[in-house]
């Protein structure tokens, strides 16, 4: 399935980059890469890598749409392509990139015999009461926010229409590492706090606004986006593979454990101080996540993970002490 042309959507973005790296250790470089360069500064992610070609993301849907004959040799599609802002309000916007787009290009890729992978997300499972099984009957899951419900939207119109039965869905759980810096907000608490212990020595974390959680001690399923790549390509890989899959470490780590392991990564004490919770985000919070990983093992995945402290030091001391990017290793 690899042998061939590949696309990557959002493969300027930071899981797309990521893969687009993973793909290049493995000698593969005949891809074409879809993006929104826009304005900020991902383009950067692109510099070390290897790829055959670049599309706008607009040029890309339209080509699709028509069916081009420019698109006629993938045969795999990685779509990762994404608003990924949970804090993104217009849900008309969201629609249109998250769901419509994925919805046509599903459509484009099966008609073409390509495989399809796409990017759903944990978001989808709101504040986890429901649980997080990625085998849950999803007209139970309410997504806390409208980029949740945009992921929740296509997953659902791919089980109503038989899709999901064809393709693959991977659920991220809460992924961080190198090319995620132009991210802005949505940066992951590594990059962000090693920008605060460099600049004061002190790592701010929220306050926890439940009696049954100490400051700091909310907790997530933290998963190194090294290892979210070579799931990503796991299942690619795997014919076998279809449906909605989980992707994280299985493993829920609190907030002073990540924030820890930073300092550690750069040979500090620990100090922490606690904020208030800011009012918009009270009522979206999620105190905990952990991904059951069961149904990505019985697919045959068996690599184990890195394990939190030596991915964080990994991140720190091999790319964000040394300002590189995936590609950029000495």
């Amino acid at each position: 399935m690899l042998s061939k042309r590949i696309l990557v959507t959002g493969g300027a973005g930071f899981i797309g980059s990521a893969l687009v790296w993973a793909l290049n250790q493995r000698g593969i470089d005949n891809i074409l890469i879809a993006d929104l360069l826009k304005t900020d500064e991902k383009w950067k992610n692109l510099v070390p890598l290897r790829f055959a070609d670049y599309m706008e993301g607009d040029d890309l849907l339209r080509l699709a749409r028509e069916d081009s004959p420019q698109l006629a040799d993938i045969s795999c599609v990685f779509h990762l392509g994404a608003c990924s802002a949970t804090t993104e309000r217009d849900a008309s916007y969201l629609i249109r990139n998250n769901y419509e787009f994925t919805r046509d290009l599903a459509a484009w890729a099966l008609g073409r015999g390509a495989r399809f992978v796409y990017a759903s997300s944990a978001a989808t499972y709101g504040d986890g009461e429901r649980g997080m099984s990625d085998s849950a009957d999803l007209t139970t899951l309410r997504p806390l926010n409208m980029y949740g419900y945009s992921k929740h939207l296509f997953d659902t119109h791919a089980a109503r229409s038989g899709l999901l039965d064809r393709i693959v869905g991977v659920k991220y759980f809460n992924v961080f590492g190198p090319n995620e810096a132009h991210k802005a907000d949505m940066r992951s608490l590594v990059h962000k706090a090693y920008g605060q212990v460099v600049e004061s020595g002190v790592i701010k974390l929220f306050a926890s606004d439940r009696p049954d959680y100490a400051d700091g001690e909310q907790k997530r399923d933290f998963l190194y986006v090294k290892d979210a790549v070579e799931m990503t390509i796991h299942l690619a890989e795997t014919a076998s593979a279809s449906g909605l899959y989980n992707l994280g470490s299985g493993e829920a780590n609190s907030w002073n454990t990540l924030a820890r392991a930073i300092f550690a990564a750069l040979d500090r004490e620990p100090r922490i101080d606690y904020i208030p919770m800011p009012e918009v985000l009270k009522a979206k919070y999620q105190y905990f996540t952990q991904a059951d990983i069961g149904k990505l093992r019985a697919s045959g995945y068996a690599r184990a993970l890195t394990p939190l402290a030596e991915a964080v030091a990994d991140y720190v001391r091999g790319y964000l002490v040394p300002g590189r990017y995936l590609g950029d290793e000495a």
